[in-house]
């Protein structure tokens, strides 16, 4: 049976729908009122996690840190995540935030756990489990975002997912998925009949849904309702919910209810800022945003003035993460508008230069520089020594990060290294771990950019022993360890990070490429297999991944890769080289010479396009222009004994015996160089020369 997606104006009708289209493992609201971005994915593990961690724990441990990730309440069934410097320290020295990337890679983590599960219930003979995904419309981006995923992801044979919603627009990304892969369907619309409730009976009806009925008489008394028993209500509701609330309902319905009470100025505002906290640490950018709008829509900005400001401050560190660069730049003035405090003010000036170095296209890094000196002005005003210390540290650890993108890597050491030395000089050995941890990081790469590899090589180490579940650090050794040679310590890194980290997909595409360089081409296809499951439109995976093919002569297996990836960006000239390549292979010159053709009008400095032009023209028997191609190809490249030689060949053939000697005796003194070969080409020449 194939993914279903059904929709209808009513749950009831929708669920009726689902019962026709039965049996179900699991069904699952996912309205984000309930439980906030993961509502739905969380009713999914509860189902599933107590039966693999009794049958296969393995699984479970493979996968902990991504399905505890945002949920943490799902630690009652299968024990706590792994520690990290960002979650054990408190929130207000958070210097390290995750955005919606980290959560797409924690998606993945469990869409890979629940689809290895389903395989292994499939292989005790089980029946493939199906998982309904009911109210998606009202579901939150994060929640959309993994079905979309588990949907393409999933083969329905072994896992099947239907989602139900009311047939409104929907995410492109999710929308597209489910025109792809999944079986419309519309769900009739049932005989209601008479309602006999009374108003407050809808309205409290209404209440007791967590505010996500679909029920229009519902609503409509709600809305009638006198505005002192809505509140009441909501807060009869939060009273009931608040006895054992998981994390979910706190960001959920817990803050909702009390945004809506009694008391929405000060319970209301103490839920929505506790629900904020919880998401700008996990970095759930969309909620970050709607709790953030909120919280500002209730708060008094002069009376709350400091929860006013942090709240606006990581909204617009939100909208960032979301490519709202204009609205998060309109908040950050704000804060310069509303108030005169030199810190609010440097906080915001920090915010704008990272804008202008990190996130505008064009970049502006002067721009940049003028703000962030602003910031660091500002910080140094502020009265009390302690608060000072730390603001000055950190936005020259700011100011640092702009000279790097300036290109002044000595400047921004010394700037990272001053800022070390002083929090070591004034701080006890546990103060601020993290943010000293992110500035030994920021040295770490600054070294490795200068080539000062042993220093950073060190520094990463460090940096590995002090929060080991923090993988990117890691994956900078294994640069390092690559940079100097040392494949085999790479790939050990390569592999601990693997085991440790979510899915992210640079990772496995690391670790293929170096499991080319050591010869392990199936393990590399197996890295490389797995980037393209998660993000299809990958495309430097998908380009290594036909190289790799075309090299073991599975040339049907290479052009499909070339094909998937010029249909995502058709001119890139990397692309049409190597589709170049597999007609050369074909033995299909003309065809060849149309494709580099493309790849050259796209970049015509492309050196293995010019030199597969070169053989192309060969077989051809065009041998001139084959020369002139590889002359053109040892200008970008320098000299270079197997262009030398393939250009030696293309005079021979043209009867420019001089020329091809001359170029098969400069290859000879190269090293590298093909000596066998060179010299069979070179007494060749001779022979011909002399006339024998």
């Amino acid at each position: 049976m194939p993914h279903l997606h059904i929709t209808g104006e009513r749950r009831a009708d929708r669920l009726r729908c689902v019962a026709e289209h039965g049996p179900h493992t699991v069904i699952a609201s996912c309205h984000r009122n309930l439980r906030g971005p993961y509502t739905g994915v969380d009713t999914v593990l509860r189902a599933v996690l107590p039966e693999a961690r009794q049958r296969w724990p393995e699984l479970i441990e493979a996968h902990r840190m991504e399905l505890l990730y945002g949920m943490p309440e799902l630690a009652e069934l299968i024990g706590p995540a792994p520690r990290t410097l960002a979650s054990a320290g408190p929130f207000e020295q958070r210097t390290r935030y995750y955005g919606v990337s980290m959560i797409r890679c924690m998606s993945q983590g469990v869409v890979t756990f629940l689809i290895n599960h389903a395989r292994r219930l499939a292989a005790t003979g089980a029946p493939a489990p199906s998982l309904v995904f009911e109210d998606l419309r009202a579901a939150e981006r994060t929640a959309q975002e993994l079905v979309a995923l588990l949907v393409r992801r999933a083969d329905p044979a072994e896992l099947r997912v239907v989602a139900s919603e009311a047939g409104a627009e929907l995410p492109t990304e999710l929308a597209g998925v489910l025109a792809r892969f999944a079986r419309p369907v519309r769900a009739a619309t049932g005989d209601r009949g008479p309602d006999r409730r009374t108003p407050e009976e809808l309205a409290r009806a209404y209440v007791w849904a967590d505010g996500t009925g679909d029920d229009p008489a519902e609503h409509a008394a709600y809305l009638a309702a006198d505005p002192h028993l809505r509140r009441t209500l909501h807060d009869r509701r939060a009273a009931e919910l608040t006895s054992g609330a998981s994390r979910g309902t706190l960001v959920g319905a817990l803050a909702y209810h009390r945004e809506h009470g009694t008391d929405p100025g000060g319970a209301g505002l103490r839920a929505l800022f506790e629900a904020f906290q919880f998401c700008v640490e996990a970095g759930f950018s969309a909620s970050v945003v709607d709790l953030g709008t909120r919280f500002r829509a209730i708060a008094d900005p002069v009376a709350d003035a400091d929860r006013f400001r942090l709240v606006t401050n990581h909204t617009g560190s939100a909208l960032v993460g979301l490519g709202r660069l204009d609205e998060a730049m309109e908040l950050y003035q704000e804060l310069r508008r509303r108030y005169t405090s030199p810190k609010v003010h440097a906080t915001a000036s920090y915010a704008i230069a990272m804008l202008y170095t990190r996130f505008f296209r064009p970049r502006d890094h002067d721009a940049a520089l003028g703000w962030q000196n602003n910031a660091c002005a500002l910080a140094s005003l502020l009265p009390d020594p302690d608060e000072r210390r730390t603001l000055e540290v950190f936005h020259a650890n700011g100011l640092a990060l702009i000279e790097m993108h300036r290109g002044n890597l000595d400047r921004a050491l010394e700037l990272v290294t001053g800022c070390q030395a002083r929090l070591d000089a004034e701080l006890g050995a546990g103060e601020w771990a993290l943010h000293r941890s992110q500035l030994l990081y920021n040295r770490a790469r600054l070294l490795a950019a200068l080539g000062r590899s042993d220093e950073a090589y060190a520094a990463f180490t460090t940096l590995i022993e002090l929060d080991p579940y923090y993988t990117d650090y890691l994956s900078e050794r294994a640069k390092i360890s690559r940079r100097r040679g040392d494949v085999a310590a790479a790939l050990a890194d390569y592999d601990r990070a693997v085991a440790l980290a979510p899915p992210f997909p640079e990772l496995y595409y690391n670790r293929g490429t170096a499991r080319v360089q050591t010869g392990d081409v199936d393990g590399a296809l197996g890295d490389f297999d797995y980037v393209l499951e998660m993000e299809p439109d990958d495309l430097d995976t998908r380009l290594c991944r036909a190289e790799v093919l075309l090299d073991k002569g599975m040339l049907d297996e290479a052009e499909a890769d070339v094909v998937a990836g010029a249909a995502i960006r058709p001119d890139e000239p990397r692309l049409l080289c190597l589709w170049g390549g597999i007609s050369l292979e074909r033995d299909e010159p003309a065809a060849a010479l149309r494709q580099l053709d493309a790849a050259l009008a796209a970049d015509p400095d492309y050196p293995a396009a010019l030199v597969n032009h070169a053989v192309a023209h060969y077989r051809l028997s065009n041998p001139l222009a084959a020369a002139e191609d590889l002359t053109r190809a040892l200008e970008l490249t320098g000299d270079d004994p197997d262009v030398l030689l393939n250009r030696g060949m293309a005079y021979a053939a043209a009867g420019r015996l001089e020329a091809a000697l001359r170029d098969f005796t400069a290859a000879l003194a190269l090293p590298d160089a093909d000596i066998v070969e060179l010299l069979h080409q070179q007494a060749r020449c001779q022979e011909l020369l002399a006339g024998v």
